[in-house]
């Protein structure tokens, strides 16, 4: 049976999710990748109990992550079971409703249906009475935007979540879903969205500056744009590489010859520094209050190891954040 280090509280840093009482560590765990069936089961127990043996708490999942789809949640919850029941009220456990789940007009999006059925499958596969955040997953331009809070609301109400969350919403949607949540007395602590060096949406969209002055946290996933800013592609394309291996996410396109040169600039900065661009693209991430944690994805215990010495060492400096815009001014890119 595993047995966490007892130093596990000692290196993490512990911040508050917006004006909530809610604390999350300065970098989180999630299972998007290789928590799926087709991963090694080993290593997964291997990545989450040297997350947790790190101060790592948090566990991030969706009901889609895979593949298949529900086999990451499942997955989650075998390994809870047997090794990690006994710290429940240590871990703070996310999942998310959104994206297409089962056939059929209500397996997608956001109706009360939907989001209501996939909670109890959710909680189902995890083997869990509640999960600690439930997040809508995208905006849905076709329900109500009432109706889906409303959904979240009834969710926290029911006692299966204990906090609600909103994913990939742009900062208009998400501040009339808060005057909504607001008047509901529902507990709305965070928004997860991409954000990283390169891909700077949530600056552009108003989501930073909504969450920021309304008292809302923000958990960045994608911190590493699928491991381009790390050297991972600085010689090449590696055959064994996410691009080579599961296509959907970062596509070759996206590594143009701008774009490359100026990750190798990235990556001498960060060496200069003394440490991997790895480190110094999640410390950029850091780099301000609005930011409350760092999600990461791993598929080795090495790469959480690197990643945890982030919280090592200065911060970035102002000239060296003019010196990274600089660097990125060209190939900053925006998503929806």
């Amino acid at each position: 049976m595993y047995q966490p280090d007892i130093n596990r509280y000692e290196s993490m840093k512990y911040q508050s999710c917006g004006r909530s009482g809610l604390k999350l560590p300065a970098i989180s765990l999630g299972l998007w990748h290789n928590f799926g069936d087709m991963a090694d089961f080993e290593n997964m127990k291997r990545l989450i109990f040297t997350a947790f043996d790190h101060g790592i708490t948090h566990f991030d999942l969706a009901n889609n992550y895979g593949p298949a789809p529900g086999s990451a949640e499942r997955n989650f919850g075998r390994i809870l079971k047997e090794e990690l029941h006994s710290y429940r009220d240590e871990l703070l456990i996310s999942t998310k409703a959104g994206y297409e789940m089962w056939p059929g007009p209500y397996g997608n999006w956001g109706s009360r249906k939907y989001l209501l059925s996939s909670l109890d499958q959710s909680l189902l596969r995890m083997k869990l009475d509640y999960v600690d955040i439930f997040y809508h997953h995208r905006m849905d331009p076709d329900t109500p935007l009432e109706e889906s809070m409303g959904a979240l609301d009834q969710a926290v109400k029911s006692g299966k979540a204990l906090y609600a969350g909103l994913s990939n919403y742009n900062g208009e949607t998400m501040l009339r879903a808060t005057r909504i949540l607001e008047d509901l007395h529902c507990p709305f602590v965070i928004n997860q969205n991409a954000y990283n060096i390169l891909n700077r949406t949530i600056e552009k969209n108003g989501l930073k500056q909504a969450a920021s002055e309304n008292g809302k946290g923000i958990i960045a996933f994608k911190p590493l744009e699928q491991g381009l800013l790390t050297d991972r592609y600085l010689n090449g394309i590696p055959s064994d590489s996410r691009i080579r291996t599961d296509g959907r996410f970062l596509h070759e396109d996206s590594l143009t010859d701008a774009r490359l040169s100026a990750v190798k600039k990235l990556n001498d900065m960060a060496e200069e520094r003394g440490e991997t661009l790895a480190r110094m693209a999640i410390k950029w991430v850091m780099k301000d209050e609005a930011v409350t944690s760092v999600l990461i994805g791993a598929s080795r215990q090495e790469q959480i190891l690197d990643n945890l010495r982030a919280l090592e060492g200065s911060p970035l400096s102002q000239e060296e954040l003019q010196k990274i815009d600089g660097i990125t001014k060209d190939v900053i890119y925006l998503r929806k």
